[in-house]
């Protein structure tokens, strides 16, 4: 596919050895680890108490919409989200690759014949929303082949520099994935793909450094956005102001992109977008 996917894995290393990582961002906090499985259930919570007013939130043009799992995910845990974004007007449709365990096999292939493939049917370029690792997929398949992504939002996504030493899961990922089946190349993950790309991240993030979920405005371009929100890692796809995010930002229309901006009580619960 090109030396974009192989900056996917440039800075992976064996299992048991020390990884090269000169930016050497710390993971979060262990009380936000900790706290993840309640935050989240207050999140599902959060979340049952105003479905119905998301619900009333104006319909899409109906253009086809990719939602990718995060690390060790599946399209069941983003079920709920794409029956929401279903019920909007979008064609909705999960990876299809079963759990998201890294880019075994054909895994990276498969999804660029996947996205070709609605594209096709459809006759419009797909949105990928990806959770985690599943955003940074989203990506580098943007990144791969621009015309057939309409645009990518990335939920917590540790695709910045100092990723590997601000994740938890990064040595569960480098066991999963030998660096023996992996290609190499300079780490370009962190640069935004040439679509417009919007990173929701969150400072509670328990999981992974919020700082590697960011676009920094050096490697971006003019229709990057990063979106704070208040929320887990793990509660991403279940959190209603993500939900209200990812509605705004798919309602964009490909010739006039415009970056999200709250009012009212959104900028309450949307802390801040630049």
């Amino acid at each position: 596919m090109g030396a974009s996917r192989m900056a996917l894995f440039g800075d992976v290393v064996m299992p048991g050895t020390e990884p090269v990582d000169p930016y050497n961002l710390p993971p979060p906090a262990a009380w936000l680890a900790l706290t993840e499985p309640q935050r989240m259930a207050l999140e599902v919570l959060s979340l049952a108490s105003v479905r119905r007013l998301l619900s009333n939130l104006a319909p899409g043009d109906g253009h086809p919409v990719m939602v990718l799992p995060g690390f060790l995910g599946s399209d069941g845990y983003n079920a709920t989200l794409r029956r929401f974004l279903k019920s909007l007007g979008y064609r909705v449709y999960g990876w299809g690759q079963g759990q998201n365990l890294g880019p075994r096999g054909e895994t990276l292939d498969n999804l660029m014949e996947r996205v070709a493939m609605l594209g096709d049917r459809y006759g419009q370029s797909v949105s990928l929303v990806g959770h985690s690792l599943g955003g940074i997929f989203a990506r580098e398949i943007a990144r791969e082949d621009p015309s057939q992504v309409r645009q990518v939002i990335s939920l917590g996504s540790p695709f910045g520099r100092g990723r590997h030493s601000g994740s938890y899961p990064a040595r569960l990922f480098e066991a999963l994935n030998p660096t023996d089946d992996l290609p190499v190349a300079l780490d370009d993950l962190h640069r935004a793909p040439p679509v417009p790309t919007t990173a929701v991240y969150s400072k509670g993030d328990g999981i992974v450094n919020w700082r590697t979920s960011f676009q920094n405005p050096e490697f971006a371009h003019g229709t990057t956005q990063n979106i704070q929100v208040r929320g887990s890692h793990c509660g991403m796809t279940l959190n209603p102001t993500v939900w209200y995010v990812i509605a705004d930002r798919l309602k964009q229309s490909v010739e006039d992109w415009q970056p999200f901006s709250a009012s009212g009580l959104a900028s309450v619960v949307v802390p801040k977008h630049a």
